[in-house]
């Protein structure tokens, strides 16, 4: 059975001890491990919290975004150097949780346009940036699993096609991919096409509803998505991915504007979801 993790962005995007409480009670439902926002700027924090999920026999992964003042794409020189030292920033945090997979649409600004299709100098430009930042990753034994997003939020990779055309630009062996069901949803027109096409660097994978809400209960096809992921003999984690709006200020940044499901409803109904899926697929 692959490793079961979920996200903690369902409580908040910061990096705090007062996610000590949460980290135990997904321990006690039964995951493997825990994913974390890199965002928070205290250092400090990071390594508490690596220590703390270290003790409790609990892996980690984590997920990131950059902005317009640090994107890979952009024709500035500067903007362009920027982002490599973000994202190398982004690694070190990551070497301080214990993390092994840094994933995320880090690739672009998060929510920026260009209002025309993305340019093929652009795939090279980011392709150059992960390059270095994938070298540098290496050292910290991180692996990058970039992330595909729904039009609405990106314009570079929209799908599993294009993810793998960047990866391959990138061209690098810590810079891989990740497959989100629920951006997947929106852009693919078949899951099993689009995990065929990103299985050669498939490093991650996001279990989210078409709602964000709780796994299982949306319009999701699940039964294709594990089937795809059995069939390509994925081995790497399965995590769930659910918002809320207990942190406003990352519900705001995000479009989160209600409630889906209640957090512990998703993580409890969750995991047992995945358990069942994988059974019956034998994933």
């Amino acid at each position: 059975m692959n490793k079961i993790g979920f996200n903690v962005l369902a409580w908040s995007a910061a990096m705090s001890d007062d996610l000590f409480p949460i980290i135990d009670r997904l321990k006690s439902i039964g995951y493997d491990g825990v994913e974390f926002f890199v965002g928070s700027p205290d250092t400090a924090a990071y390594q508490r919290m690596g220590q703390y999920v270290h003790d409790r026999g609990l892996e980690v992964t984590t997920v990131f975004v950059v902005g317009k003042d640090e994107s890979p794409i952009s024709e500035s020189v500067t903007v362009r150097a920027q982002a490599l030292d973000r994202i190398k920033w982004a690694v070190d945090r990551s070497y301080d949780l214990g993390s092994k997979v840094l994933c995320g649409p880090f690739h672009s600004a998060h929510t920026v346009f260009a209002s025309r299709p993305a340019l093929e100098q652009e795939y090279a430009l980011a392709g150059e940036v992960l390059q270095a930042a994938g070298e540098y990753a290496a050292q910290a034994g991180v692996v990058f699993a970039l992330e595909a997003l729904n039009r609405f939020e990106c314009y570079l990779c929209n799908t599993a096609e294009q993810l793998y055309r960047l990866v391959k630009a990138a061209d690098h062996p810590n810079v891989r991919a990740m497959f989100d069901t629920h951006h997947a949803n929106i852009e693919e027109k078949s899951y099993a096409v689009a995990l065929d096409t990103i299985a050669p660097v498939l490093a991650h994978v996001h279990i989210s509803e078409n709602d964000r809400g709780t796994p299982g209960e949306g319009q999701v096809l699940w039964d294709e998505a594990f089937a795809s992921l059995a069939r390509i003999n994925y081995q790497g984690w399965l995590t769930i991915e659910a918002f809320s709006r207990n942190d406003p200020d990352f519900a705001n940044a995000i479009g989160v504007w209600r409630e889906f499901s209640a957090p512990w409803d998703i993580a409890e109904k969750g995991y047992r979801f995945i358990r069942e899926m994988g059974q019956k697929h034998g994933l």
